[in-house]
């Protein structure tokens, strides 16, 4: 089959590799039919490069056709059409059970300390091959896949893999007193669902990202947006009656603009050899945070910050004083994918789309065309937000 494959920084290519096969009894395989190209997908192209391995296959938004099942596998069956989630989780041990399944203690990458494995995502949530490719080995498919109708087009259906739950976990997460207002820091995917979202929520939803097509997207579903610019934080206080947004959604993460010396410090990992740039990432990791920093400064005196945006630094530094004197709080982590979707499938099925999840992708690109595209959205170039590969 083809499928996308990690080469090097800044370096994918499309490569013949072999078929998935069942390899358990929990095991099920999907022909895929749609796989998004996700914003933390551009981590792996660039920061977390040392935590990847050359042939590794990427890609943890897919959705298909089930063409085989392990024998433990009975809530699905050859011919449904299913949805994937990013993260392999079990449902049965006890932080599946507490709604945590992105960290299945089943599924948890103990070399590395990480959480549940994911999908097409580095050493660090266990090196499983990814679904940006035709086809796709699903482990813990007796729990894992979403079952969704047969109609409709897939990108109805496709985010909810990880974009709409991601962006649902953020919002409640945040938790704005009721009518109150939530900021959202960055309008890729995860930031226009979650500015969508919280609006759907009742909240009055300010906006922040400094390109225009992005921006204009977000004002197509009543969402007030701002660019990006040195007075950001007294705009948003002067919308917020002096005080600041009650909540802060911050859906940027490592990669934010504006911070040249964790810039400078990501280049250098970069160009270690993998096993010096692990050790350097596990211990001594700084991210770029200019955008944590602004959510910080924005928010108000006992205000929520929601972290959707990915880190991965270990010696970030943190203005404590200001978080604690302001009574911050802080709420973060990776989506618990599962322990969302019996509120988001009917939103999702709604014929009338409260979420917009049919104007989100702005690209339809086959699969040989995905290394283009993964330039095109990093250097966010001709209107790029949302990428949907069709293997």
């Amino acid at each position: 089959m083809k499928a996308l494959t990690w080469q090097g920084k800044r370096s994918v290519s499309v490569e013949e590799v072999p078929d998935p096969r069942i390899e358990e009894p929990t095991d099920a395989i999907v022909r895929i039919t749609s796989t998004a190209i996700c914003g933390s997908d551009l981590h792996l192209y660039e920061v977390l490069a040392p935590f990847m391995d050359k042939g590794d296959i990427i890609g943890h938004e897919p959705m298909g056709i089930v063409k085989e099942v392990g024998s433990a596998v009975t809530h699905i069956k050859v011919g449904d059409r299913v949805v994937i989630p990013f993260n392999v989780s079990c449902g049965n041990c006890f932080m599946c059970k507490q709604g945590l399944q992105s960290q299945c203690e089943t599924t948890q990458v103990r070399e590395y300390n990480s959480g549940a494995v994911f999908l097409g995502y580095s050493r660090l949530y266990g090196s499983v091959p990814g679904g940006q490719a035709e086809y796709l080995r699903v482990p813990h498919a007796d729990y894992g896949p979403i079952k969704v109708p047969n109609t409709g087009e897939d990108e109805r259906y496709l985010y909810l893999s990880d974009v709409v739950p991601t962006a649902w976990q953020g919002v409640q997460y945040a938790a704005p007193p009721a009518g109150g207002s939530l900021a959202v820091l960055g309008l890729g995917p995860v930031g226009q669902m979650s500015a969508r979202i919280g609006r759907h929520l009742g909240y009055r939803v300010l906006a922040v990202d400094p390109v225009a097509e992005r921006r204009a997207m977000a004002e197509r579903h009543g969402i007030e947006t701002l660019e990006s610019s040195d007075d950001v934080v007294e705009r948003l206080r002067d919308l917020t009656d002096g005080r600041g947004p009650d909540s802060v959604l911050d859906a940027v993460g490592m990669e934010a603009h504006g911070s040249h010396v964790a810039g400078v410090a990501h280049q250098a990992v970069g160009l270690l050899p993998s096993a010096l740039g692990r050790k350097a990432m596990e211990t001594a990791g700084v991210d770029k945070l200019s955008a944590l920093y602004t959510a910080i400064d924005a928010v108000r005196r006992g205000g929520t910050i929601s972290l959707s945006g990915v880190y991965g630094g270990m010696k970030d530094p943190l203005p404590m004083l200001t978080m604690f004197d302001k009574q911050i709080q802080l709420r973060m982590g990776q989506c618990n994918v599962r322990s969302w979707t019996d509120d988001l499938l009917p939103l999702v099925d709604d014929p009338s789309d409260p979420l917009g999840v049919l104007d989100l992708k702005t690209h339809t690109a086959s699969l040989d065309e995905a290394p283009e595209m993964y330039e095109k959205f990093q250097k966010k170039e001709d209107g790029c937000i949302k990428v949907v590969l069709k293997p």
